[in-house]
This record gives C-alpha cells, structure tokens and sequence, in this order.
C-alpha cells in the first residue's frame, strides 16, 4: 500500500488532534474580572465587524454552519493553531521581554513522551524514509551567555517526505520521526532525520473550506517542531524552515520568522547540514 493511498481525511486528523487536546490537562488562573474584560471586549470586536461590513442574514447562518462543522470534524486545534496562534506566541515573548531565542507556534501535531535518544543519534524512520535526502540537524543549547546547558533536552517532531506526521496519519509507526534528544554535558546534539516536505493542511473540511472561501491557499513550508527543556530555564516551542523553500514567503499559519531560518550545506556524502543552536532565558 502506498502513502497516497493511505492519505489520511481531515476529519480523521482533526479527531486525532481534538482526542489528543481534550485529554490533556488543561487550565488557568484567570480571574472572573479577566475574563469579564477579555469577553466584553472579543464579542465587541465581532459587532465592529459585522457592522463594518453590514453582515447578513445568509452570511450570519452560513458562519453558524460552519462553526457546528468545524466541531463536528474536531477542527478547532487545527484552525486555531493556524490563524491565532501565532498572534498568542507573539504577545507572550514580548511580554515577557525574553531575549533568548525566539519560538514560534506548537501546532496540532505534538505528543509528549516520545522516546528520549542520545545526543548524537538517528530519528525512528522507517526504510522507507531512509531512502528520502538526509538531514543532519547539530546545534547547541546555552543559556542567554553562552553556557552550554548539558542534559537539556530537545524534542523534535517532523512531518515525512510526504507532509504526513506518525499518529494522525494511518499506517506510519507511533513514533516515527519523533524523539526527544538528551544533549551532552556541553550541550550539544546532532541528529540524523530526512529533510521534510512542504505540505498541505487537512483541507478537505471547514478548515478548507474557510481557505477557499477567502481565494487563500493550504500550503505550509517544510519545517521542523522543536521543543527545548533545561531545569530553571524558560522552555522554547519553535519551528525552523529552511531558507528558499517554497511557501516560505506566505505560510498560510504566518509562522515563519527571519530568525527561524536554516541554511542547509550538503557534505561529501549528499548529507543535507544545517546548524542551529537555543538560547534559553532564565526562568522569572
């Protein structure tokens, strides 16, 4: 059986990623005056809208639809992840006037626990996946002076060759192309993956549809999840692209960063290299 034949539907991605949140534990402090204000103020943004553009009826109706549809295929992650997180990522770095390196959005596609490699190892891939151009991801982790940080951990996640990610798509193993990467005592790893592939988003849902709806596009750029952990520092979500890929230019999830951008080399053996280290501020 062939990937394409297996492509999994939005609707099964989506009740993936929504199984996936609601199981998680999820809470905050906020205050009931918060809240208050945070309410008053998002259902006022939406009259301003309606009135600016003189919404109807149909289109009121239309939008109560939709909304019932996005819920029904569990779409919420994936079309919050897209069009809103990254404002929310945004506002928290700067708020926090972090100077260390910048994140970027988690996306819908993380699981914890994935199993803890050593610093200098080879992603789980199947043979398939072997046969797709290398990539050898090396860096460092430090704190904000340089210090390397020994025994932090680096969690990578990755689509494969063909925008498909291990447990939201049928017929990949668990934890393909997922593992979290202890470093050395100076901080370091290096890690032999693929070179993953831009992809679409599940677009054959309401997430889609709200897409073509506005004349927009589904495509993501090839890029790489990582979360990064040391004791007493603040953690980082971010993603890294690689400099002149497609869709770089107008990510449909306006995630991409100047600062997140990779420079692949490639070595004597057709290796793809690209280096990246994180700075990781103190924890307040």
């Amino acid at each position: 059986m062939t990937h394409s034949e297996i492509n999994p539907t939005a609707k099964g991605s989506g009740t993936a990623a929504t199984d996936k949140f609601k199981h998680e534990a999820i809470k905050s402090d906020t205050s009931t005056e918060r809240a208050n204000e945070i309410y008053k103020d998002l259902l006022a943004a939406i009259a301003d809208v309606a009135h600016k553009h003189e919404v109807t009826y149909d289109e009121y109706r239309v939008l109560k639809n939709w909304m019932i549809q996005v819920g029904e295929y569990g779409e919420w992650p994936l079309w919050l992840d897209v069009f809103v997180e990254h404002e929310i990522e945004k506002i928290n770095y700067n708020r926090h006037h972090y100077t260390g390196t910048k994140g970027s959005i988690e996306g819908p596609y993380y699981v914890e626990n994935s199993p803890e490699l050593p610093w200098k190892c080879e992603m789980p891939m199947r043979e398939q996946d072997k046969a797709a151009q290398p990539l050898i991801f090396q860096g460092q982790v430090t704190d904000v002076d340089g210090k390397g940080l020994g025994g932090a951990t680096v969690e990578l996640w990755h689509a494969d060759e063909e925008g498909f990610y291990s447990q939201f798509a049928p017929g990949i193993p668990e934890w393909n192309l997922r593992g979290t990467i202890v470093t050395n005592e100076n901080g370091e790893y290096e890690i032999k993956t693929l070179q993953p592939a831009p992809y679409q988003i599940p677009a054959d849902g309401p997430t889609g549809w709200f897409i073509e709806s506005y004349g927009g596009h589904p495509w993501r750029p090839a890029h790489l999840h990582l979360k990064v952990k040391s004791p007493g520092y603040r953690e980082i979500t971010t993603q890294l692209y690689f400099q002149g890929g497609e869709w770089i230019d107008n990510d449909v999830a306006t995630a991409v960063k100047p600062e997140l951008l990779l420079d692949p080399q490639t070595d004597a053996d057709s290796n793809n290299i690209v280096n990246y280290s994180f700075a990781l501020d103190k924890k307040e």
